[in-house]
């Protein structure tokens, strides 16, 4: 099989050459050749055409259909949440889970980011040990084809790494010839300081194989073994599991942790030009074949880097997670000054009207401190720290090149973070607070994604998080759809509050063509207590101006500062 090895700092002349016009300048074969070179791309490219075949039988290629304005609206909203979120005795959690999201947001969302539903081995479903089903705990392909007929479907594809669990993985241990090339290892000792790390967890894990002790590289755990995308057949693989879920009714698929998903000793093995390739791939594949699937693109970095991701605007993801918007709406509401958010939202620009942000404050996931280095100060970070540590979080840490560590992640529900549940605050002033944070969030042009425990105004579990050991489960509690619905019916309840308050947000949101992802977007610098962004339809026709004061002050807005608008307060 022919291969293509390139000097890095070459890969790096090439893809300022070339790399940001795949979409819309390169072909399939144009790609194939990039990453494996001109011997390799045709049979590669046929292969990957009979894969179409046979996922897409009724796919036409249609090159240019994908690109044109993004098929977006005001109307989109998704909702994040695992599969088994809410569980009834006998039933599989995948059907409870649509019985309880028909009764509660249908008309309210129009789809759903169901975290990984695969059979995994660890990491609350992102330790995929098969690509292609359904975990049999959690029901069939033909639940989620029925929660597909209501809603619009993200679906995860977990391509940086596989579980150690998989038939690839114990194949590779068994040295079967198949998966002898599908990960990555590294002998002797080489420089790997570089590398950027998520964890501080070992990069390397040694496993023993039929021909001995191998050290593998294990960027997230040593149950989350790294894919060896420079092995093609790897990456047909992967192509092979992304048609796949084309065809099982996916709109949405989200590349989880795709920054790191090409490597090279000697680099930071981050943001690779292979890995833009790769995504560029996809897109094209997807817009010949499913052009009514969107990409979108979790990268948990630095925002400069994270918008990298757009590509030219016609050529990668058209969603990119707006990582900077969760820590900056918290550090707004902590400290009663907007300025921070103010300033960044004011510099958000997108490359062209086919991509959008994917907008969130919550997640599965903690609240990323990453992504706002360089936007907050170390001191503004070293605020939320304490501020979530006092709140009763805790703070997950990555592996720093020198070996130091550093905040990576703020581990809470953002219910907490934004107030403390052990203060003796009314908590109708807490839910009022939490939904003013929500509703900078859905203000802003993009894709709103709003957390099951956010919708349904959860409070932290840290007692499931300290009993597993498992930071993040602070923010993951299950429930049993019986003692869910029994808060939901009293509308005196915290939960039946948030949840009302958040629908009136929503029905907002959905009523105004000013809030058109494709609509345009003016952040004010007004006043430091409050965040104000001015929101224009696509037509030109309506215009909205929304204020927020992130203060516990009463803020005075002159009025002809604000200009001719209906003023409603909500």
């Amino acid at each position: 099989m022919a291969t293509y090895t390139v000097p890095h700092s070459l890969l790096a002349l090439i893809f300022k050459k070339v790399g940001r016009g795949g979409g819309t300048g390169h072909s399939l074969r144009e790609h194939l050749a990039f990453l494996y070179g001109q011997a390799a791309a045709g049979p590669l490219e046929a292969r990957l055409r009979e894969i179409v075949r046979q996922r897409l039988p009724g796919a036409a290629k249609s090159p240019a259909a994908g690109r044109g304005a993004l098929p977006l609206s005001q109307r989109d909203a998704l909702l994040i949440t695992y599969a088994d979120q809410v569980r009834e005795a006998g039933e599989p959690p995948l059907r409870t889970l649509a019985a309880f999201l028909d009764r509660h947001v249908a008309g309210a969302l129009s789809g759903v980011h169901v975290l990984p539903f695969y059979p995994s081995s660890s990491d609350d479903g992102f330790s995929v040990v098969d690509y292609f089903e359904v975990d049999p705990a959690l029901g069939a392909w033909s639940d989620i084809e029925r929660l597909a007929e209501r809603f619009d479907l993200m679906f995860d594809a977990v391509f940086n790494h596989v579980s150690a669990q998989s038939q690839a993985f114990q194949g590779f241990l068994r040295d079967d010839p198949r998966y002898r090339d599908w990960f990555i290892t590294v002998e002797g000792d080489p420089d790997l300081s570089q590398v950027v790390r998520p964890r501080a967890l070992p990069l390397l894990t040694p496993f023993a194989t039929a021909t001995g002790e191998k050290k593998v590289w294990t960027t997230f755990s040593a149950d989350q073994v790294d894919l060896n995308v420079r092995n093609p057949e790897v990456l047909l693989a992967l192509l092979d599991a992304l048609l796949f879920y084309v065809a099982k009714g996916a709109r949405f698929i989200r590349l989880d942790a795709i920054a790191y998903l090409s490597k090279e000793i000697g680099t930071r093995s981050i943001h690779l030009p292979q890995t833009h390739r790769v995504i560029q791939l996809m897109r094209s594949l997807l817009d010949e074949v499913a052009p009514d699937t969107l990409l979108i693109t979790e990268t948990n970095v630095p925002h400069r880097d994270n918008v990298s991701y757009f590509g030219d605007g016609t050529d990668e993801a058209q969603l990119v997670y707006n990582f900077a918007l969760p820590p900056l709406v918290l550090h707004s509401l902590a400290t009663g000054n907007a300025e921070a958010l103010t300033r960044w939202a004011a510099g958000l620009a997108l490359p062209s009207g086919q991509v959008t942000f994917f907008n969130f404050l919550a997640s599965h996931d903690g609240i990323g401190v990453n992504p706002v280095h360089g936007i907050l100060s170390d001191s503004d970070i070293d605020g939320l720290v304490q501020r979530v540590e006092a709140h009763g979080g805790f703070i997950s840490y990555k592996q720093n090149p020198d070996g130091s560590r550093s905040p990576y992640e703020l581990n809470i529900n953002f219910f907490d973070a934004l107030s403390d549940p052990a203060a003796k605050e009314p908590e109708d002033r807490q839910a009022a607070r939490f939904i003013s944070a929500q509703a900078i969030m859905l203000a802003l042009r993009g894709l709103p994604g709003i957390y099951f425990h956010s919708l349904f105004g959860s409070r932290g579990d840290r007692a499931a998080a300290a009993a597993s050991g498992i930071p993040r489960r602070i923010n993951r509690q299950k429930f049993a759809a019986a003692d869910l619905e029994r808060e939901l019916a009293d509308p005196d309840s915290r939960r039946a509050k948030v949840l009302s308050g958040f629908k009136r947000l929503l029905e907002e949101r959905q009523a105004s063509a000013a809030f058109h992802p494709g609509g345009r977007q003016e952040v004010l610098a007004l006043d430091p207590r409050v965040f104000a962004v001015r929101r224009t339809s696509p037509d030109g026709r309506e215009t909205l101006l929304c204020l927020h004061n992130v203060s516990g002050e009463t803020v005075t807005a002159d009025r002809e500062v604000l200009g001719p608008y209906e003023v409603r307060w909500r």
